[in-house]
């Protein structure tokens, strides 16, 4: 896929000291790109939009994206974070919270890439129960991908553009786009 702009570019992705972890790497920074390009879509008057009364705001959802990662992170995998009450900008705007949300990812980057498989797979507390390392960061990168679902959701009723996050939007298409949204689609191989 094309896209228009990308927060960490793949020669800044370090080499995982086990490349088969690279993946982790490549993956994280694939899933954090699309955060900061849906992020980037927003106004800072969109900050208080909420869609439902019931739902968080994009304010919301941008702190808790950068708050839970912080947690997530620094609790259950061990990566040096930084103090909690300095995780968030001073004054949150679209431009501030995407520039943070890229600061934070590119410091987890390294970390990442040195530890040996024994620590991916040792198993550690995670809330109440216990997981593997692996499973935590990848139930972290899920977590991710549903709090920028929800932001999408919010950029279609704002009338923002939808930026492609896995392919074509009805705003973004490119040539050489290949949806499956026919029966004959899903039958190529």
């Amino acid at each position: 896929m094309i896209y228009s702009w990308t927060a960490i570019p793949e020669a800044k992705i370090p080499r995982a000291s086990n490349p088969i972890f690279q993946h982790l790497l490549d993956t994280y920074v694939s899933e954090s790109n699309k955060v900061a390009s849906v992020w980037k879509q927003f106004h800072d008057a969109d900050l208080d939009f909420r869609p439902d009364p019931r739902s968080s705001s994009v304010a919301e959802v941008f702190r808790h994206q950068l708050l839970s990662e912080r947690r997530f992170f620094g609790e259950f995998l061990a990566t040096p974070e930084p103090a909690p009450e300095s995780v968030l900008p001073a004054t949150l705007s679209v431009e501030s919270a995407s520039s943070r949300f890229i600061e934070l990812v590119l410091a987890r980057l390294e970390f990442f890439a040195q530890q040996p498989e024994p620590w991916w797979m040792e198993t550690v507390p995670f809330f109440d129960i216990q997981r593997q390392r692996i499973w935590i960061f990848w139930r972290r990168v899920l977590h991710t991908a549903h709090h920028r679902t929800q932001l999408t959701v919010s950029l279609r009723l704002l009338g923002r553009v939808v930026p492609s996050t896995y392919g074509p939007t009805a705003d973004v298409t490119w040539s050489t786009a290949d949806p499956t949204n026919l029966v004959a689609a899903a039958g190529r191989r």
